[in-house]
């Protein structure tokens, strides 16, 4: 058993993305509560994805860059690239996603159905979240 798969998260974990930089569309920003103590946050949604990632001021602040706005509402359909990486938290180091401007090369999502060849293929380079 994936230990992943037996605590599910209705928010994106470093361990969502399989290891992968992933390049996403923002579809809007809702602050929710979120952890134990249910804490009101903001949590971006990416287009034709169900999890949304929690935002802390790091994230917020290069998401802001890259769209160019301090609102959020300006944010939608800004495309952002998320990757894996680590950092240290309360003295130890812990997964955590980052935000970066889209780099060639990475995945683009959501993927394309093309025809080749008079057969549909679908490009499985979806992600699960």
């Amino acid at each position: 058993m994936n230990i992943n798969s037996a605590f599910p998260s209705k928010f994106l974990k470093a361990s969502d993305l399989n290891g992968s930089a992933v390049n996403v569309k923002i579809s809007g920003v809702k602050v929710e509560s979120v952890g134990q103590g249910q804490e009101s946050k903001p949590v971006v949604y990416f287009a034709g994805k169900q999890k949304g990632m929690v935002l802390n001021k790091t994230n917020a602040g290069k998401i802001a860059n890259i769209a160019g706005s301090q609102d959020t509402d300006d944010w939608v359909d800004v495309t952002v690239q998320i990757f894996p990486t680590e950092t240290e938290f309360g003295g130890e180091t812990v997964e955590c996603i980052r935000v970066r401007a889209p780099k060639a090369g990475a995945r683009k999502l959501p993927p394309p159905e093309v025809e080749h060849d008079g057969v549909d293929q679908v490009n499985d380079d979806s992600e699960p979240f």
